[in-house]
């Protein structure tokens, strides 16, 4: 059997993965991140056991982040029988990521104030009456 230590997240990750929640990113993918952020790589049930995730909530939050090209995997052979386990590795510099936010953010506030203007533009051709 293979000996191996699971870093655990500490209290500044808990800060960072709720700072990051509050941005509107998923407590999974937030937990993931906090996590891969300290290790150099990582299996799935290193993630699960560090986070307290379940491995479905993991695998989604893989799924995210492999989609936007964060993370990498790599396929690692069991000894014996087995299926091999997937590793895998933070690639995307944090500032990357909290850009791609930070431009999603962005996006949704400035159609959000053009709706807004919208609005504005439309109350002012309806008649005001005051109401007795």
């Amino acid at each position: 059997m293979k000996d191996f230590e699971i870093k655990v997240l500490d209290e500044e990750d808990y800060v960072f993965i709720e700072t990051l929640k509050t941005l509107g990113i998923s407590r999974k993918v937030a937990m993931t991140m906090a996590y891969l952020m300290n290790v150099n790589e990582a299996s799935a049930q290193e993630i699960e056991i560090s986070t307290g995730l379940r491995q479905s909530e993991v695998s989604l939050a893989m799924r995210l982040m492999s989609k936007q090209s964060w993370v990498s995997v790599r396929s690692e052979k069991q000894t014996g029988k087995g299926r091999p386990i997937n590793i895998y590795s933070l690639v995307a510099p944090v500032d990357e990521i909290l850009s791609y936010y930070e431009n999603k953010i962005d996006k949704e506030s400035q159609a959000i104030i053009l709706i807004i203007k919208k609005l504005k533009a439309m109350s002012k051709k309806v008649p005001h009456t005051l109401s007795n």
